[in-house]
């Protein structure tokens, strides 16, 4: 049994693995390549001038080339998970008004937006007094990311 059928095994078992370890559609397009040069291993076939195992390795390239073009966009259509927004995602955008100090360095503040009070940090890293008019500008977590605002636009 010549060299190569196991380099090629090898490599099919190889890309195999690393695919089922990471689950992400990395690795999979080199076992199909993997595949078409084990086949042209056995064969024994050339290509022009080259050397057989010249060809395996430009089959094995052009397999998993072509197996990527053509599956990639289907995969990814397949694998992208949209994101569900959830109830907390509505305050993003909201008016709130600053209970408690907002200051990153201290790591302390606090607003109230839509009947709840939330743990705040500011957005620019400004402190914020207590009483204030902000914009919440995003959630990290169960922080909201406010900003003061000169002209805070109300959306309820």
């Amino acid at each position: 049994m010549s060299m190569f059928i196991w380099l090629w095994l090898g490599a099919i078992v190889l890309f195999g693995v690393a695919e089922v370890v990471t689950e992400s559609m990395i690795s999979i397009w080199f076992v199909a390549g993997s595949l078409a040069g084990l086949f042209t291993c056995m064969s024994g076939w050339a290509l022009g001038g080259l050397s057989p195992e010249a060809t395996q390795v430009l089959v094995f390239a052009v397999v998993s080339a072509l197996a990527l073009v053509i599956t990639r966009p289907l995969v990814r259509r397949f694998m992208t998970r949209p994101r569900i927004p959830t109830n907390s995602d509505r305050v993003v955008g909201m008016t709130a008004k600053v209970t408690e100090p907002v200051d990153n360095d201290r790591a302390s503040g606090a607003v109230y937006v839509d009947g709840k009070t939330w743990t705040a940090r500011s957005a620019d890293g400004a402190v914020i007094p207590a009483g204030t008019q902000v914009k919440v500008q995003k959630i990290e977590g169960v922080k909201l990311l406010v900003q003061y605002s000169e002209k805070v636009e109300v959306r309820t």
